[in-house]
């Protein structure tokens, strides 16, 4: 009700309700008019009509004139509808009367007039109350009056009859009233929509602001009707357009406009600061559409650019830049590979900066070394924005520029330099005759050569040039030059210092796993390393021979990428290794090492500890086919049978290595058929970011299962279906198919603890000897078991027993029940023994001890060439080679 249509509802809807009042009252008067007219009309008739009626005179003059008059005044009253038909005597008293008991009555009333002879009506406060009576006189023949008659009609019976005809009167009102609420309602309605709801002082307030903005501001404004008229037009775009006084209403193609301006303001299409010409200004047109605020049309604003031309463009160009300098931090330096790298800030400045960039780069730089302090001989690394044949260097070429080069000129001075005009100069022809005029052919007619400088130090060329319809280069591109070349600078020499890191990591960690497999009879084996996507890790493999043909089996995790993880590998591989040669079981092997490796994170003068480690031993061995199994934090080890079954063998998980704090390892032994393989691997084959480790194991379970392979054909299988080209952690594989030793090839004896049983088994090993065709390497066998044996008798304890072992090298165990181990050492001149296990240090390839659930083994090698022993020297020449010369 607040709104401008609300007021002119109220307003109109009040005007209604007075004209509907109005009329009814003017009605409600008419109509009581009109039954006072009819009735003057009626009584006067009815009156009239009785005094005329034949026998009237007859009746009046007889003996009873009420008797006679009476009935017929009554019948005539009801046909006339009038409250009675009185006949009164000129003197007054009634005849006739509505009310018999009036009849005889005299009574006073204005009959002078009647008896007179003159007829009228008139209103009469008579007996029947206040009527409208209408008296006629009754003449004779003669026009004598004899008598009157009069005819009254009550004012209520009057009222009642305009109170029938009220309601219709009262119910056309409403009707009326209804309908012309509606239609103002309606009315009203759409003058709210057209009004937008708003009130008397918000329309005045926005028509002054209108009128104000529209004629004030300083831009032009058009609005154009849906067939290209024009309908409004501000002061501004009449001084811009130049437009005619009559121009609202007319076509916009007819007001002489320019031709391409006219067009586009009359096509209604939207348009976005598009400039056009109009006379001698350069006008920024805006154009869209009025609805859904209008009718069909379009509103278009006009703005005089021709001033602020020029500094827009430098702005833009100047916005070009800082965008193009933002893209060079992001895409610039993504991989450091610093070929890579040269080839991304050649891509993100062609074509926005220059038509073809060149980037030559210093060879020390390519390999990750320290450039030289002074070199003008650089490979060309990157050329992007050539097409087909083109007459600069190719990638790849090795280019010594010239002294008067711009390049060479940029390498003396440190500095950008400009060739604004290669037409007009002739100092950069000099690097390559032939080819400069090539150059100018293909259109290139400006460059700029940038050196590439990081911290201080040179590495590299930028060149940027510019042909075909480009604008050649000026001051500011060489500003620019320099900044976006040394921000790439700056990724390049990153990327040359991740490859120098890289090369050397790389190094130490391919330096530090096994170059090879060692000779063994025990296993076949194959393996792979694969490094990470980032670069080497700590992932490592060892094949470890043992004594009896035995073999240890390892393979280690340390977390992270680098050095660090290369040479934390490289220190629990070697103390791997040297716990191996101790002959330690997996389990001591491996508390050894978390021992260690938590000494390593203890001690503050370590430069980094270890992050986290894990490893895996197992150690088989082929006389009996068992297996012994134990893990610090690693994955278990997968088990193929040689029916192509595969298995993960459940192996007790101890912490990793350094968080184990003391506590025991576990292991688990298993015997396995000849054929067997067993696949030992890192975490990295298994896990990755898209899958977990359970999917991997399912994975690794398909690509190891199925018929008999060999080693190498399960490492090629396993990589091929389960590694990407570049995986995310490295990967460290190790598969190995399990032998069994011939037991053809064996030789057993239990000896009791008697020293006259050295002779017999001594003999019988001879015997053996000669059956395995060994006889050259039978007296050395002989000394040596006869020394072990002896010790054995002499300081050990039962059961006592001794091994030959055939396979690359002769292998001799004695075995007892004591857990003493004897010791090399020299013998003095007044002792009567020690010089047993100096004779055997002599004659065997290697001697040691090693402890088992029931005692020891000691153990000694002879080395095999072809089937035989090597010479040595005779036994005399070896004994006294034991003592020095002054012994005697």
């Amino acid at each position: 009700m607040r709104s401008v249509a609300g007021e002119v509802f109220l307003l109109q809807l009040g005007v209604v309700v007075l004209l509907v009042v109005a009329a009814v009252v003017a009605l409600v008067v008419q109509a009581r008019s009109a039954a006072m007219l009819d009735a003057r009309h009626r009584t006067l008739a009815a009156a009239g009509a009785f005094a005329e009626s034949p026998g009237i005179v007859a009746a009046l003059r007889s003996a009873h004139p009420s008797a006679v008059l009476q009935p017929s005044a009554e019948a005539a009253r009801k046909i006339a509808g009038v409250d009675g038909i009185n006949v009164y005597t000129l003197d007054g008293f009634t005849l006739t009367h509505s009310n018999p008991k009036q009849i005889g009555k005299h009574v006073v009333g204005p009959f002078s007039r009647a008896a007179a002879g003159k007829s009228f009506t008139e209103t009469f406060a008579g007996s029947l109350g206040q009527s409208v009576v209408s008296v006629v006189p009754v003449k004779d023949r003669s026009g004598r009056v004899i008598a009157v008659v009069s005819s009254p009609v009550t004012v209520q019976n009057v009222q009642s009859m305009v109170n029938r005809q009220l309601p219709v009167v009262l119910g056309s009102a409403a009707v009326v009233l209804a309908l012309s609420a509606g239609g103002t309602a309606l009315v009203s309605r759409r003058l709210l929509r057209r009004t937008h709801g708003l009130g008397p002082a918000e329309m005045t307030r926005m028509y002054e602001h209108h009128d104000a903005v529209l004629h004030a501001v300083r831009e032009g404004v058009l609005i154009v009707g849906d067939g290209g008229r024009l309908l409004l037009a501000n002061d501004e775009a009449r001084r811009l357009l130049d437009l005619p006084a009559d121009a609202e209403g007319r076509p916009v193609t007819d007001l002489g406009l320019e031709e391409g301006i006219a067009e586009r303001i009359a096509s209604g299409r939207s348009a976005t600061d598009e400039v056009h010409m109009a006379g001698d200004r350069l006008l920024a047109v805006n154009i869209r559409p009025t609805a859904p605020y209008g009718t069909a049309g379009t509103v278009v604003t006009l703005r005089d650019t021709t001033e602020l031309r020029a500094l827009s463009g430098r702005a833009e160009v100047a916005r070009e830049r800082l965008k193009l300098l933002y893209d060079a931090g992001v895409r610039v330096g993504t991989t450091l590979d610093v070929e890579r790298t040269a080839e991304e800030l050649a891509e993100v400045a062609v074509p926005r900066f220059a038509d073809v960039v060149t980037v030559d780069l210093l060879d020390p730089v390519l390999r990750g070394e320290e450039p030289p302090d002074v070199n003008t001989e650089m490979r060309r690394t990157a050329a992007v924005g050539l097409r087909g044949e083109h007459p600069l260097y190719p990638v790849g070429k090795l280019i010594r520029f010239v002294p008067a080069s711009p390049m060479a000129t940029g390498l003396a001075g440190g500095h950008a330099v400009l060739e604004a005009d290669l037409h007009a100069t002739h100092g950069w022809r000099t690097q390559d005759p032939a080819n400069s005029l090539r150059i100018l052919d293909r259109g290139i007619h400006s460059m700029i050569a940038v050196p590439l400088r990081a911290r201080g130090v040179v590495l590299g060329m930028a060149g940027y040039w510019r042909g075909q319809d480009s604008p050649p280069f000026d001051e500011e591109d060489v500003s620019f030059a320099e900044e976006l070349t040394a921000r790439a600078a700056l990724s390049v020499d990153n990327a040359r210092r991740y490859t120098r890191e890289h090369t050397v990591a790389d190094t130490l960690q391919r330096s530090l796993l096994p170059r090879g497999v060692p000779e063994q009879s025990a296993v076949e084996v194959a393996h792979r390393y694969l490094a990470a996507q980032a670069g080497v890790g700590g992932d490592w493999f060892d094949v470890i021979p043992l004594p009896g043909t035995r073999v240890a089996l390892v393979v280690g995790d340390v977390v992270g990428h680098g050095l660090h993880a290369a040479a934390t590998m490289g220190r629990l591989r070697t103390a791997v290794y040297n716990f191996s040669t101790l002959d330690l079981p997996p389990d001591e092997l491996l508390s050894h090492l978390d021992e260690l490796v938590s000494h390593i994170d203890a001690d503050e003068q370590e430069w980094q500890g270890i992050t986290g480690a894990t490893c895996l031993c197992a150690v088989y061995d082929p006389v009996t086919g068992q297996v012994t199994t134990a893990t610090a934090g690693h994955p278990s080890p997968a088990l193929v049978l040689p029916d192509g079954t595969v298995s993960f063998p459940e192996v007790p998980v101890s912490p990793p290595l350094g968080l184990g704090a003391g506590m025991p390892v576990e292991t688990t032994t298993l015997t396995l058929p000849e054929g067997s393989r067993l696949a030992l691997f890192t975490d990295g084959l298994i896990e990755s970011r898209d899958r977990d480790p359970d999917a991997g194991l399912t994975a690794l379970r398909a690509a190891l299962a199925g018929p008999a392979r060999t080693p190498e054909e399960t490492c090629t299988a396993v990589i091929d279906a389960m590694l990407p080209a570049k995986p995310v952690d490295d990967v460290a594989l190790l598969v190995a198919r399990t032998r069994r030793t011939d037991p053809a090839r064996m030789a057993e004896w239990d000896v009791p603890p008697d020293p006259a049983a050295v002779s017999r088994v001594r003999n019988a090993c001879a015997r053996r000897l000669e059956d395995w065709g060994l006889e050259d390497i039978a007296f050395t066998t002989e000394l040596i078991l006869s020394e072990l044996l002896t010790n054995a008798i002499r300081y050990g304890s039962e059961p006592i027993r001794v091994r030959l072992l055939y396979d690359r090298s002769l292998i001799c165990e004695v075995s007892d029940g004591a857990s003493t181990s004897p010791h090399l050492r020299r013998a003095e001149d007044t002792d009567e023994g020690g010089r047993g296990l100096f004779l055997v240090a002599q004659f065997a390839q290697r001697w040691g001890t090693r402890y088992t659930a029931r005692g020891k083994i000691i153990w000694s090698e002879q080395a095999l060439q072809d089937g035989a022993a090597p010479p040595v020297a005779v036994p005399e020449e070896a004994l006294l080679a034991g003592w020095d010369d002054d012994a005697f």
